[in-house]
């Protein structure tokens, strides 16, 4: 059993937590407002979660799940978080966010700057890609051959492959992008980025989701890299 610590507790990071859970593992939920209002969540998540602040979450936690809107990153806890495997779902909205003149540039990436802002933990890009009714509809056990694939990026092997082995355990395969770098072929705006996972492109939210294969992101992710060499 591993116990998930979540920076942040909306829709990817509830629905990421109920899979946890549903996999047999305890969940610390932490949001921007306070412990008290994740009272419900806690309650329908089950004796295995619990709510806490920020700190809390990211001490207790085996590994961390940082999923908040990415202007906030620089609010992460990073003492706490030493040493750990950081799962960060982060994506760059400028009209969000505002603008972010390295990532404007592509001179960097969002986990890249999640990890110069933790630099004694092991981050890995996941989650960041896939919307939380499909997050949550495609599990499936360990050799269903209706299973799904979740990219991952990270500078750490070994993170990597706790990442893997805890997908796995939620119901997911796990399609390796390489470094952290390379994180930027399922961020927004890119063949990988949501729509694939959806049947009706034009109808995604309530749309049944599609399965994913990880031959079906290494397809995308190799078009992500030929529309960026083509300017």
């Amino acid at each position: 059993m591993t116990t998930w610590g979540f920076i942040g507790s909306g829709n990817i990071g509830s629905t990421v937590a109920r899979l946890a859970v549903d996999a047999g593992h305890d969940v610390v939920m932490s949001n921007s407002r306070g412990p008290e209002t994740l009272a419900d969540l806690v309650a329908e998540l089950g004796p295995h979660a619990r709510a806490a602040d920020a700190r809390t979450a990211a001490a207790e936690g085996d590994v961390a799940v940082v999923t908040i809107p990415l202007k906030a990153y620089r609010d992460v806890p990073v003492a706490e978080l030493d040493g750990k495997v950081v799962m960060d779902t982060m994506n760059y909205y400028p009209q969000r966010d505002g603008q972010i003149p390295e990532l404007d540039e592509e001179s960097t990436t969002t986990s890249e700057l999640l990890q110069e802002h933790l630099p004694g933990s092991h981050v890995v890009k996941v989650f960041n890609n896939i919307a939380y009714p499909h997050l949550a509809g495609l599990a499936r056990p360990s050799g269903s051959p209706e299973r799904s694939a979740l990219a991952i990026a990270g500078d750490d092997a070994q993170a990597k492959a706790a990442v893997t082995r805890l997908l796995d355990e939620i119901g997911y395969d796990a399609y390796d992008l390489g470094p952290l770098a390379e994180g930027w072929r399922t961020q927004r705006d890119t063949s990988a980025y949501g729509l694939i996972y959806a049947s009706d492109p034009a109808n995604w939210f309530s749309a049944p989701p599609r399965q994913v294969t990880a031959g079906d992101l290494a397809e995308a992710a190799g078009r992500a890299q030929r529309y960026r060499d083509m300017g």
